[in-house]
């Protein structure tokens, strides 16, 4: 997984990175966003521009943060809403998914 969306970004999704990111893999659930691991290119883009300063690189996060690795790669692969996510090819055509990482969720 390149980069991580982290605990910052629960009940805020300020969606700066989401307009910045050229892959369209930054999706939006119901208290946070994610990152695909599939669809990332790993430019960069979006972790400058997140005003939280949630989002590093998979290999900078803070241990207190290290869950969140799994967890946004958990959040395409688990049944939420109405089935598992998987890589869907872009972000937009998806829309808000209305639901969260039982773990965020909770």
């Amino acid at each position: 997984m390149p980069y991580v969306i982290t605990q910052a970004c629960v009940d805020v999704k300020d969606k700066s990175c989401m307009e910045e990111c050229p892959a369209d893999c930054i999706y939006e659930g119901d208290r946070m966003l994610y990152i695909q691991p599939d669809e990332c290119v790993e430019c960069g883009r979006c972790e400058p521009v997140c005003p939280q300063i949630s989002i590093f690189h998979h290999e900078d996060l803070p241990e207190e943060a290290k869950k969140f690795e799994r967890i946004n790669a958990e959040f395409f692969t688990l049944q939420i809403g109405t089935g598992p996510l998987g890589s869907p090819g872009g972000a937009r055509k998806v829309g808000r998914v209305g639901d969260d990482h039982p773990e965020v969720g909770a």
